[in-house]
């Protein structure tokens, strides 16, 4: 078909030809991937001093509550039956007490430098197992003497209430709340174990 000035056209041609549009590739920005990355260590930087303080937090106040049940109990000296040494019982509180005292005193220098320094004195797998296994050994002994040395004062203060009564409840309570906080810092430190990595 041809129009008037005698140009032919072409059903099919619209104009000039058409390129196909190819819209570009999709790249993802790896910028979120690295501030999630960053973010998260941080995240995890922050929580690991928290546990750190928390656990330092609670050997000193263990360490505060033994030094002051070894300090009531050596003192609790008032004569002839009202002497401590005199029942097995109290010595042995005295002795779980002495223990806990030189055991948590160690734990927060040990704790302290760690915070204070860049350079640990054990690597920190180790550290990790020395405080939870030390934690629930001497968990174990300070509830242990507290329950030997219960029994004792409570049949000495059905017959007589007194000052050496009173001593020697004041050391177990003292004992009693050293053995809360020192499982408190176990549970701490149960979970720090269980966070390392072994491979």
């Amino acid at each position: 078909m041809s129009n008037p000035d005698g140009a032919a056209t072409h059903n099919g041609d619209a104009g000039p030809s058409a390129t196909a549009f190819t819209p570009p590739a999709y790249v993802e920005n790896p910028t979120p991937a690295l501030g999630f990355g960053v973010s998260s260590i941080t995240r995890r930087w922050k929580r690991e001093e928290l546990l750190n303080q928390g656990s330092l937090i609670a050997r000193g106040f263990a360490f505060l509550l033994s030094l002051l049940s070894f300090i009531i109990t050596a003192s609790n000296k008032h004569g002839d039956w009202r002497n401590f040494d005199n029942y097995e019982e109290y010595r042995y509180l005295l002795a779980i007490a002495i223990l806990s005292t030189l055991y948590t005193g160690i734990q927060a220098l040990i704790h302290v430098n760690a915070l204070w320094n860049v350079k640990q004195i054990l690597n920190q797998r180790i550290s990790a197992m020395v405080d939870f296994v030390g934690d629930q050994v001497m968990s174990y002994l300070l509830i242990s003497s507290v329950s030997a040395a219960i029994p004792l004062t409570n049949r000495m203060r059905e017959g007589q209430d007194n000052a050496f009564t009173d001593s020697s409840a004041s050391a177990i309570s003292m004992s009693f709340f050293a053995f809360l906080t020192l499982a408190i810092s176990a549970v701490v430190s149960g979970y720090k174990l269980s966070t390392q990595s072994y491979i």
